[in-house]
């Protein structure tokens, strides 16, 4: 995002799938022959029409975004689903294929974790030094990063303010990872368990995961990236890190490209899935950045410790957790106590007219049948026998190569 865009002009969105073996979905990192079949020579990036493929960190994980900035945001289903369709054609005869989800159910991060030897493997390798990312927050996670633009400091104060005030509410939406090695965590969504804390060595870089109240380009340098950069110093002794990059809160300032990146969404079953949930946040938020719900200054107010509050207990028990904090709901003009499945109920019914209709069907599911974490928790039952738990993942497989929903 080099040309600078005004509010809701344009998105970016990012997604990340596994590469897995088809017959018993362990993890395969072969995503460099993916690439190199594609393009006929080894690259991290190919552009692929209006969509992108690149590698990051582990070698069995593909990132699909849009390439650059674009206008439209409902078209991107269908995109997305052709270019998964493409990869799995390409993997077919490699016996290996896509998973979807944000956390394969039974990887063991230690010894099937392997790194990116190619571009960027010199800042991959250094994160690996300081962090060890042979555990679950580093290499068994796959998420939907959405990317907004901002034009100037005016326009970045309405939107981070908004998005820190919605971020609590996301895994109560997108919540996928109930499973890992092969038992339930307890987490609807475990990789974001894991997030808060994978980089407890430097604890500058995630913070409190909400970011801090910060409303303009200098006082986000001042107090989230200088802070960064110097507790960051003494391990990269050769300046290979950029602090965009290190700064690993629920939503990011890129003032490189002047967008805000949203980083707290687990990846779905299929596009439909993900675009859906997208298009609701990014519609909720137009109502809080256009004060519908609430007044700038009573968004800019929340400090991150009590959003945190309400994100932590979201983590675990997803759409069913209950918030308890009166004016937090204010902000939304809801009265009483309510579960977040019903706060996106109520946010639903007031976005509802801004969405496009090819989104309702996936967000109503959703809103009726709960996260996908519920969901594959309500199919595994009680039976997280490798055989059933291969069942289901392979059904969750199925549902991304024809971009269906998975419903009970």
């Amino acid at each position: 995002m080099n040309k600078k865009y005004h509010l809701f002009d344009v998105y970016g969105i990012e997604l990340e799938y596994m590469l897995v073996n088809q017959s018993d979905l362990k993890i395969a990192p072969i995503v460099d022959t993916l690439l190199t079949k594609k393009k006929g020579k080894l690259t991290s990036d190919i552009v692929n029409g209006k969509i992108a493929w690149s590698n990051e960190l582990v070698a069995h994980v593909v990132e699909l975004k849009t390439n650059g900035p674009t206008k439209d945001l409902n078209g991107l289903a269908p995109l997305f689903h052709q270019n998964i369709k493409e990869i799995n054609a390409i993997l077919k005869p490699l016996q290996t294929k896509l998973l979807p989800s944000a956390a394969h159910p039974f990887m063991n991060p230690k010894t099937d974790t392997q790194l990116w030897k190619h571009s960027y493997s010199e800042v991959y390798e250094l994160y690996n030094r300081i962090f060890n990312c042979k555990n679950h927050g580093w290499s068994n996670v796959q998420s939907v990063h959405i990317n907004l633009p901002f034009f100037d400091d005016k326009e970045f104060e309405r939107l981070h303010a908004a998005i820190r005030i919605i971020l609590p509410l996301i895994p109560g939406l997108s919540a996928s990872s109930p499973i890992l090695e092969g038992e339930l965590t307890g987490f609807k969504d475990t990789r974001l368990e894991y997030y808060k804390d994978n980089q407890k060595e430097i604890p500058e870089m995630a913070g409190l995961v909400i970011p801090e109240r910060v409303f303009t380009k200098l006082d986000y340098y001042a107090t989230i990236f200088e802070p960064i950069k110097k507790a960051i110093k003494p391990f990269d002794t050769k300046n290979v890190l950029d602090h965009h990059f290190l700064n690993s809160r629920g939503a990011i300032a890129r003032f490189d490209r002047n967008a805000i990146e949203i980083r707290l969404v687990d990846i779905q079953e299929c596009p439909k899935a993900d675009i859906a949930i997208c298009a609701l946040i990014i519609e909720t938020l137009k109502l809080l950045v256009n004060k519908k719900l609430s007044p700038l200054a009573a968004q800019k107010r929340w400090v991150k410790e009590d959003l945190f509050v309400i994100l932590n207990d979201a983590i675990k028990n997803g759409e069913t957790s209950v918030v308890k904090n009166l004016d937090y709901l204010n902000v939304f003009d809801i009265e009483d106590e309510t579960t977040i499945q019903n706060v996106w109920k109520h946010l639903y019914a007031l976005a509802k007219p801004n969405i496009h209709k090819s989104h309702y069907k996936a967000i109503e599911t959703i809103l009726k049948e709960g996260t996908l974490a519920t969901r594959i928790e309500g199919a595994l039952k009680d039976d997280f026998s490798a055989e059933h738990i291969l069942e289901v993942y392979n059904a969750l497989a199925e549902c991304l190569e024809n971009n269906t929903l998975f419903t009970k």
